[in-house]
């Protein structure tokens, strides 16, 4: 890896609902517009990725999470940033799902992530939710 960046630490929470799990579509004003992710966001100083993975759902969704143990994680370098995503499972503890900053929100089987374009970040995590899950 020649990339002499720090990664950016992001937080992002693959959360279920029996045998569906939650995915978002980014809004069309940011950096991979219009493609889908798992919800959550860049950790701020001080915060652990818990904490950032708590205070990103409260903003993006309106809700408060459990924060389970880690799924994966993976970096990904894209042009202007390179990321440390750390995937943990997650569960909602209070509130329903709002779309307060995505375009939409979707719950999908692992058979139907072929049906959306994902951020490149995420690809690896939904190949191991489709080996381990599907």
């Amino acid at each position: 890896m020649n990339d002499t960046r720090t990664p950016t630490e992001v937080a992002a929470a693959l959360i279920w609902d029996n045998d569906r799990f939650m995915i978002c579509q980014r809004p069309v004003t940011k950096s991979c517009a219009l493609l889908w992710e798992f919800v959550g966001g860049k950790a701020e100083k001080g915060e652990t990725l818990e904490q950032t993975l708590i205070r990103e759902c409260r903003e993006e969704l309106g809700i408060t999470v459990a924060v389970g143990d880690v799924f994966c994680e993976v970096t990904h370098e894209y042009p202007d940033i390179t990321v440390h995503l750390t995937l943990f499972h997650a569960t909602i503890a209070e509130g329903t799902p709002q779309l307060l900053e995505h375009a939409d929100l979707k719950w999908i089987t692992p058979s139907e992530i072929p049906q959306y374009d994902f951020c490149p970040a995420d690809r690896d995590i939904l190949a191991k939710i489709l080996r381990e899950c599907g």
